[in-house]
């Protein structure tokens, strides 16, 4: 049984290009570029490219309507921790000693559509971004970034696989972003994790989860040159190659040769 998709209406009409949100080296004004696509660069420049420059995105999915739903919920939760001061049980159970950060751009930070954390990259005057989910405090000062993750898997969760690469370089970014700001950013984050229980008996309507913390020693040390390299992609007046492990550029090349376009 697979979860039915959000029932919001995708229109057929897809534009396969946009004229919007374009890169253009003339411009004077920085441009915007989110944590996402800073990793669509690392997973495949020429995507990058055609995006950013030319408006061709990639095919949109749908939306992963239940991570959504226990993202909403962990918010909830721990919004209830921040408003009392107090730590939630799941950072006690773990010995983090820090409280949910009480902060009146927290709202700002987790728009990630119209703001998230953002820093005016000077040298290539990039605008980078990003929307978190969750900020501690330990009592030092020192702010803790958080990302809450959803999985249905047996076993313990971890975050060392080669696919989770993605995970680790988002909150890479997110402590960038508040370094950035002038925050003392503590070096270890860490990722909620929830993880759908399927040994119950049954369904019943209810889908419990195992909730965990999962620390993650970052590392931010990438992002300086990769902003160097994404610019002087966007500068290119052609596009680069694709990224050696992109299923979208191998699929396009595939179907051109078949239609004897190649």
């Amino acid at each position: 049984m697979v979860c039915a998709p959000s029932p919001v209406v995708m229109s057929r009409s897809y534009a396969a290009q946009r004229s919007w949100n374009l890169y253009d080296p003339a411009r004077t004004a920085p441009f915007r570029i989110s944590r996402s696509k800073i990793e669509l660069f690392l997973e495949c420049p020429r995507c990058f490219y055609l995006d950013a420059r030319l408006g061709v995105g990639r095919p949109r999915g749908f939306p992963f309507t239940l991570n959504i739903a226990v993202d909403a919920l962990l918010k909830k939760e721990f919004d209830v921790h921040r408003a009392a001061g107090s730590a939630h049980p799941l950072m006690e159970e773990h010995g983090v000693d820090a409280v949910p950060l009480a902060h009146e751009q927290l709202e700002t930070w987790r728009d990630s559509l119209r703001a998230g954390v953002s820093c005016h990259h000077a040298p290539t005057n990039l605008l980078v971004t990003g929307g978190i989910d969750d900020v501690w405090v330990k009592p030092n000062g020192d702010l803790i970034v958080v990302d809450y993750k959803c999985t249905a898997k047996p076993g313990p969760v971890g975050i060392d696989a080669e696919w989770q690469g993605g995970y680790r370089r988002q909150l890479d970014v997110y402590q960038w972003l508040f370094r950035r700001n002038g925050f003392e950013v503590a070096d270890t984050g860490y990722f909620v994790y929830c993880n759908g229980n399927v040994d119950q008996a049954g369904f019943g309507g209810r889908l419990e989860f195992d909730m965990t913390l999962v620390p993650y020693e970052g590392d931010d040390s990438w992002v300086e040159e990769t902003l160097h390299a994404l610019h002087a992609c966007l500068e290119s007046a052609l596009p680069p190659a694709p990224g050696p492990a992109c299923d979208l550029c191998a699929y396009s090349r595939a179907a051109d040769a078949a239609l004897g376009f190649v």
